[in-house]
């Protein structure tokens, strides 16, 4: 049942939070070094909700710590933050590499010829059941808090996503009323981006972003939180589409993000 559900959680949250796993936030994850004591205070609490409903593995020789878990939780929650949420409902197993790994992929072209091979990968998501990543690239992309990338931000988005019941880029919004002004704001600036690749212009957001909708809303979401300055100068719209939905500002962060 929902009220016991919650009933449960909100006791998991008003555990003590564990000094060690605090000290590792506060090593490998620089971002929230920045949050107000309130935000922390709300994600130590969705970590602890976290931890106790995902299953972790390890891949590829890989032995399960707690490090690895609690810096990839942490990364999942901050884009819980402010939100009602139901701690990506779809997802039960978060399946870690030491590495980037090899993943089978199956790729058709217009004329429908389809060409299949092996793909090295840093992470993905699973529509229903799991995400797989690369404990090397949460690590970097954690660690490089203003580089723009950022693998558990970009892998959880696509969760996000895939709560609407498809992977399209367009995640469950809050009213009815958001949708068309988020469908249009979205797809501008991802026709945009296509087009000023096609035409060898300068971009900001990274070009796998114009792949499909998915990839840009993801990807988009990396540059909201990792070049959050960058995103609001250059594209405001969609800036204030994402703050909208993640109801969150992290331009307005003191970090130290430079134009």
């Amino acid at each position: 049942m929902i009220w016991f559900k919650e009933r449960r959680r909100k006791k998991i949250g008003r555990r003590e939070f564990s000094s060690a796993w605090r000290q590792t936030i506060e090593r490998n994850i620089p971002l929230v070094r920045y949050f107000p004591p309130g935000d922390r205070e709300e994600l130590e609490r969705h970590i602890q909700v976290f931890l106790a409903e995902k299953r972790f593995e390890g891949a590829g020789g890989l032995a399960m710590t707690d490090e690895i878990r609690v810096t990839i939780a942490a990364q999942a929650c901050v884009l819980l933050l402010h939100r009602k949420t139901d701690y990506y409902p779809g997802l039960y197993s978060i399946i870690v590499y030491p590495h980037a790994y090899l993943a089978h992929r199956s790729d058709q072209d217009s004329m429908g010829i389809v060409t299949e091979g092996m793909q090295s990968r840093l992470g993905e998501s699973w529509t229903q059941g799991a995400i797989v990543l690369s404990w090397d690239d949460v690590k970097s992309g954690a660690a490089g808090m203003n580089d723009g990338h950022n693998v558990v931000f970009h892998e959880f988005a696509h969760q996000l996503d895939a709560e609407s019941g498809e992977v399209d880029g367009i995640p469950i919004l809050p009213h009815r009323s958001r949708y068309r002004a988020w469908a249009q704001v979205f797809g501008e600036e991802y026709a945009k981006l296509q087009q000023d690749i096609e035409r060898g212009q300068e971009i900001l957001l990274d070009r796998y972003g114009a792949t499909n909708p998915a990839e840009f809303f993801a990807v988009a979401t990396e540059f909201f939180f990792e070049k959050p300055k960058q995103l609001k100068g250059k594209l405001p719209r969609l800036y204030d589409e994402l703050s909208r939905y993640y109801k969150q500002d992290p331009a307005a962060l003191n970090t130290y993000e430079r134009f």
